[in-house]
């Protein structure tokens, strides 16, 4: 079984044209860099959630 720490995955919403967008840590970090793929908007951190946020440790 694979570790879930490398396996991080998030809802992206834009703020600017509301797509959503399940990304991976990297695809996160790529956003924050670059913004939006689909409108080019700034991304920040406040844009993404955490749906398989039940981490117990």
């Amino acid at each position: 079984m694979m570790s879930r720490e490398t396996k991080e995955e998030y809802t992206f919403t834009c703020p600017e044209c509301d797509e959503a967008l399940e990304v991976n840590g990297s695809m996160k970090d790529a956003l924050i860099e670059r913004g939006c793929v689909i409108c080019g908007a700034g991304v920040t951190t406040d844009a993404f959630t955490n749906p398989t946020s039940a981490n117990s440790s």
